[in-house]
């Protein structure tokens, strides 16, 4: 049973530690941020600018369903929807996903892509170099079998006609 809780600490200890749930933690607290940060800008200049155009504040923009929408003693009579708060939210996802993708994903994009065209760079000279370095190599073979020519094809007949000879001894 030990083994079994050290392995299971050991593997939350391993999860815990890689690189991948640092990252998501760091992410979520910093989107947590920054969503108040753009909700602060939808409240406080999206929506009485909206507001400007009509007659209140984007957020109080409501349709009743149920008439009447009136409140008495403080509680709600008939069914109204607020539309305004949905605008609103949208209007703060919109602004979030726009600031995330032309500041953060763009941008990495961009990266990502010139890293990708120089390694590929890279490889094409490494193939190069390993293709030229063949070439030499084979050039020099052909250069030393030339110069040795006559005594390697002497060389070579000879062990073809004494390993000829050999097999015919032993049939």
């Amino acid at each position: 049973m030990a083994e079994k809780k050290e392995s299971l600490l050991g593997g939350f200890k391993a999860f815990l530690m890689r690189g991948n749930v640092i990252d998501l933690a760091v992410a979520v607290v910093i989107g947590a941020a920054f969503t108040n940060i753009v909700n602060s800008v939808v409240k406080g200049i999206i929506n009485p600018i909206v507001g400007a155009f009509g007659t209140k504040d984007l957020e109080g923009y409501a349709s009743c369903l149920k008439s009447p929408c009136k409140v008495v003693n403080g509680e709600m009579q008939g069914i109204q929807i607020q539309w305004g708060l949905v605008l609103s939210a949208v209007l703060s996802f919109l602004i979030t996903a726009a600031v995330v993708y032309f500041l953060m994903v763009l941008p990495m994009a961009k990266i990502l892509a010139k890293r990708a065209a120089q390694e590929k760079a890279k490889e094409g000279v490494q193939e190069t170099l390993e293709v030229s370095e063949l070439e030499v190599l084979k050039e020099i073979r052909d250069h030393l079998v030339a110069q040795r020519g006559p005594s390697l094809n002497n060389t070579g007949v000879g062990s073809q006609a004494s390993g000829g000879a050999g097999a015919h001894s032993t049939s």
